[in-house]
């Protein structure tokens, strides 16, 4: 029978009492871990993976109850744009070569898209914006509006690859920095910019054919999400598209308690050391109702949760291989942060914790042209015919 001390070596002599028992609270095990109070005889995706339920209980800490009532809590309710600002700039900025380490050649911080077994992580993330051009019917000449550009590649591709004239926005400078540096090599200068600012400050005279929105919307908060659906369609054309990518976790009956409570644990975890401030990632019915009540018609909604998990994974794999650079510029700390993580969110992403959704809207209003979805592909998977024409596309643009 499986207990906590097959798998840990203490330390630290001040958390040898809860090692001695069978099982310990994930909340304390993480905590301990990223501290450097314990050591682990196996890789932590492994532990997590085979063993987490005959070792770890679910049950929240003193810890998580402090930061749900000093930090999450106000964070919610504020939202404001100084807040935000602060928020999102501590975590992206001026750590490029970090994210780097784990995201890869493409830095792209958003699930990708897999069709087969033995495809790259970059590879599948050039089949993530294929497919999105697909969804959203992106045409040589359309203005796109990409919301969270990160550090541009999307906007660089779909200028290159597809023609239209891209404009990325971010709240990052570092991020926007490194897109110049895309645009540049892919030779897409005047097609494709980027500008820095917060969402809410993007013009509002100006008026988009497609719209992107790839994990950003979290950001946004539980108290503006409604808002900014409502700014989004008001940006976008009578006849364009809105594509929004976006974290979801599952559907539960009670907030606090019951069945797959690690899923809330985990969720704790994120907001406190990766993602402060993104807590609209909430149930998919959650979204499409807002999205609905500003006047958005849903066309498809595709779940890529499985996606998400080889995604991570891989950077998983990526941030393992790069340890001794994260440890020697960053410290043990932030690499056991993100260890923990990205090992995590792989195992919680698997067993539907949380997933991700594609989500292809346009304005619903008589005048609409839905037939235009006739004999197009709205579901990724199904779009793989179309993958062969674009490579070729690919090959001879580069």
């Amino acid at each position: 029978m499986k207990k906590i001390s097959d798998f840990v070596e203490v330390i630290h002599d001040s958390v040898t009492a809860r090692y001695r028992k069978k099982k310990v609270s994930i909340g304390y095990f993480v905590e301990d871990y990223m501290a450097g109070k314990i050591d682990i005889n196996k890789g932590l995706l492994e532990l997590l993976s085979e063993d987490k339920d005959d070792i770890f209980t679910y049950d929240y800490i003193g810890h998580h109850y402090k930061f749900f009532v000093t930090r999450m809590i106000p964070e919610v309710i504020n939202h404001s744009q100084k807040q935000d600002e602060e928020i999102i700039r501590s975590h992206y900025d001026n750590q490029n070569d970090l994210f780097s380490w784990f995201l890869g050649e493409r830095m792209i911080y958003t699930s990708c898209y897999y069709t087969s077994d033995d495809e790259t992580l970059e590879q599948a993330q050039d089949n993530k914006m294929d497919i999105i051009a697909q969804k959203i019917q992106l045409e040589e000449g359309d203005k796109l509006l990409d919301i969270g550009c990160g550090w541009g590649t999307l906007i660089a591709h779909m200028a290159k690859y597809y023609g239209a004239q891209t404009t990325g926005i971010t709240i990052a400078p570092a991020g926007a920095e490194w897109a110049r540096k895309q645009i540049r090599e892919y030779d897409v200068e005047g097609k494709a910019n980027v500008t820095i600012a917060d969402y809410r400050d993007i013009p509002k005279n100006r008026k988009w054919d497609k719209i992107t929105c790839l994990e950003m919307a979290e950001h946004v908060g539980i108290k503006n999400f409604k808002k900014f659906m409502a700014q989004v369609y008001d940006m976008l054309e009578d006849d364009g598209i809105f594509y929004m990518q976006i974290a979801a976790l599952r559907e539960r009956d009670s907030l606090f308690r019951g069945p797959n409570q690690e899923d809330l644990l985990w969720g704790l975890f994120m907001n406190e050391y990766i993602f402060s401030g993104a807590d609209a990632s909430m149930p998919l019915n959650w979204d499409l109702q807002r999205m609905e009540k500003v006047g958005f018609e849903i066309h498809s909604v595709e779940n890529i949760g499985i996606h998400y998990s080889r995604t991570i994974n891989a950077w998983y794999d990526n941030w393992l291989s790069n340890e001794e650079k994260v440890l020697a510029k960053y410290g043990q700390n932030t690499f056991r942060m993100y260890e923990v993580f990205l090992a995590w969110s792989t195992v919680i992403a698997k067993q539907g914790g949380s997933t991700a959704y594609q989500i292809v809207a346009y304005k619903n209003t008589n005048k609409f042209d839905r037939s235009r979805f006739i004999g197009n592909k709205s579901i990724g998977i199904a779009a793989q015919s179309g993958f062969a024409k674009i490579s070729r596309q690919h090959e001879e643009k580069s």
